[in-house]
């Protein structure tokens, strides 16, 4: 059953019995029981759905509240501070999962709102805008303003092509919200443009939030502590899938080499505006010879979108998944070793996977980092390499 399909409350509806999961070994400890829960949850991440299609050009608005919410010590040390080592971790996990994309940075304070990065790809540029304003102790202030933040992203997304995935999170503390006018106005125009808005609170549930999710077929999360708020993050770092409503198109794209430029020399389209300094390598775009540091970029001349064949090969895995590991019983007393981190696996303390494919086993931990992080069955990789 999907979440927005939930007619009643966890409080309306009966108890669960949450604290039967937890359950205690010989010496009465609990940990490898939380254990368990936590890297079942981890597992889940992985597994998608087949035959589903990806958003895999996603532009991304990341809206922050920055409101005096934020100086609350609830999160430790603060909720400004523990957002901003999140929001640093999560932008450099969205461009290792997602090349081909970009992502933009607003922040709300004061009842207004103020992008403080542009839709870019070039992640370096991103952290330090974050570091300038967010990262700044007294930068919080104010009350919140939604509806000026969507208007600014809206504003943006809405001359993007179709064939993109166009998402807004929202990263909300506040309980309230100062808007100009009225929001429904502003979320209908969110669904015309096939404009996805999830968001992240802090605090508690707010009914007008929740409405704005379930609306443009976004999530709702409300955090319990910074481990569950991390784990959040993560999971919108996966493409998501498109909309029904989005055809298919071919896409134009640039390779360009890194090449050595003769004198006299020239600055970067992408610094240009900064006044960057001369520089003789870059990457040119085969379109119309403009020059830049760095890849992946859409040209700022020709909006020919530039890429490595790398970048398209990291994203491949978002396409073909790995298969999911088989778990299987072992006898007591009998061994087995990891072919991921070539370590003896205890049975029956610890559980032992199976891949179809190569026949090797794997641990629990070997397990979920080949699903979420590698991406490639360290086994199957061999044996196509002894093929070779």
């Amino acid at each position: 059953m999907d979440e927005t399909e939930v007619k009643e409350y966890r409080w309306e509806g009966g108890y669960e019995k949450t604290w039967e999961e937890v359950k205690e070994d010989e010496g009465g400890n609990v940990e490898w029981s939380v254990k368990e829960i936590i890297e079942k949850s981890k597992r889940l991440l992985a597994i998608r759905q087949p035959n589903v299609r990806l958003g895999m050009m996603r532009h991304l608005f990341v809206i922050i509240d920055s409101s005096n919410s934020m100086i609350e010590k609830d999160l430790k040390p603060t909720r400004q501070l523990c957002t901003y080592k999140l929001l640093q971790d999560f932008i450099q996990d969205y461009f290792d999962q997602n090349p081909i994309s970009q992502l933009g940075l607003i922040t709300t304070r004061n009842s207004s709102a103020e992008r403080i990065s542009e839709l870019s790809g070039n992640r370096k540029y991103h952290l330090e805008e974050l570091k300038k304003t967010f990262g700044d102790f007294n930068y919080c202030n104010g009350l919140m303003s939604v509806q000026n933040s969507l208007e600014i992203a809206l504003s943006v997304m809405k001359m993007l092509p179709s064939h993109t995935s166009k998402e807004i999170l929202i990263i909300g503390s506040s309980l309230s919200s100062c808007d100009p006018g009225e929001i429904n106005t502003t979320i209908e125009m969110l669904k015309t443009n096939n404009i996805r808005v999830s968001m992240i609170h802090l605090a508690a549930e707010v009914r007008m939030f929740r409405h704005l999710c379930n609306e443009t077929k976004g999530k709702h999360n409300v955090i319990v502590d910074d481990v569950h708020y991390k784990h959040i993050l993560w999971s919108l770092v996966e493409p998501v899938p498109l909309p029904n409503s989005v055809d298919a198109s071919c896409v134009k794209m640039g390779f360009p080499q890194e090449l050595e430029q003769k004198p006299p020399f020239t600055t970067c389209s992408c610094h240009l505006a900064e006044g960057g300094k001369l520089n003789a390598k870059g990457f040119f775009c085969p379109q119309c010879n403009s020059k830049y540091c760095e890849l992946p970029v859409e040209c700022k001349c020709c909006g020919l979108i530039l890429v490595s064949s790398l970048h398209l090969a990291r994203s491949l895995h978002h396409l073909v998944p790995i298969k999911p590991f088989i778990k299987i019983e072992l006898e007591e007393g009998s061994s087995a070793y990891c072919y991921g981190c070539r370590k003896r696996i205890k049975v029956p303390a610890e559980n032992v996977y199976f891949c179809e494919s190569c026949k090797k086993h794997y641990c629990d931990g070997c397990d979920i980092f080949v699903h979420n992080t590698l991406h490639v069955c360290p086994g199957c990789a061999v044996k196509r390499d002894e093929k070779r």
